[in-house]
């Protein structure tokens, strides 16, 4: 039965639906060598300091599904790759490639409000509902198509092609993250710091697959300053954060 969620979005997926079909393709993602998870156990220092940033951002009594979804935020290696990509009920993950790129904690949290705000507004089960239809996702819950469930979670982490974001999509969580960012001490705008460096750096032919097929970097930033000016909020740097630091704790 359709329903309208938290966000007033229509949608024929519960919350744990989202949930069960988050932790499946998650546990795909973990179980495919291809994905380099570092351990908590080994990385405790840096993953001390994503938790610190997330916590921020969930914190904020901004995220509708703060009680709800599990949030559980790990970091892949490839320092090659410039990409973050969230799968339903709040499973997120982060490359150390993007990590190193960035050059400060508020550019690291708007990219990170970012993806909670994927995960939040449910674009990604949404987005599965209309590619694959309701009934096969129940059945991937169920653990009966092993196959389905390879090609989502590949398409979901950008490595297979099938699966992107509409402009609407990408445009809403550019302006969450910005929502965010203002109940915190980090610059509201600071998902824009990623593009200008982007720009800047002349790696644009890099731009990972949550970007590719959207407005462009310079239409991106004007979008975020437009949203930071409805919302007065702060774009001032952030205090002193031990960011370089999260940088030389990664591997």
């Amino acid at each position: 039965m359709v329903a309208c969620d938290k966000n007033n979005n229509f949608t024929l997926f519960s919350v744990q639906d989202d949930i069960s079909l988050g932790q499946e393709v998650s546990a795909q993602i973990e179980n495919d060598p291809q994905f380099n998870i570092l351990s908590r156990a080994n990385n405790a220092q840096a993953y001390g300091y994503l938790d610190s940033v997330v916590n921020a951002i969930l914190n904020t009594g901004q995220v509708a599904y703060r009680d709800e979804f599990i949030w559980e935020v790990k970091i892949i290696q490839d320092d090659n790759t410039l990409n973050a990509f969230a799968t339903p009920g709040g499973f997120i993950y982060v490359y150390t490639g993007l990590i190193k790129f960035l050059d400060n904690a508020d550019a690291f949290a708007g990219v990170l409000g970012h993806e909670i705000a994927h995960a939040d507004l449910r674009h990604t089960s949404r987005n599965l509902q209309r590619q694959y239809g309701i009934s096969l996702l129940l059945q991937i819950i169920a653990g009966e198509s092993e196959s389905e469930l390879t090609t989502i979670a590949a398409q979901i982490a950008g490595t297979a092609a099938g699966l992107s974001s509409s402009r609407e999509f990408e445009t809403e969580s550019d302006e969450k993250s910005v929502e965010y960012l203002a109940a915190t001490g980090f610059a509201c705008d600071g998902a824009k710091l990623f593009f200008q460096k982007l720009e800047n750096s002349g790696q644009n032919g890099q731009t990972p697959e949550f970007l590719s097929a959207h407005p462009s970097p310079e239409n991106r930033i004007e979008n975020i300053e437009e949203k930071a000016q409805e919302e007065n909020c702060s774009t001032e740097a952030s205090a002193l954060s031990p960011y370089q630091q999260f940088q030389q704790n990664l591997p």
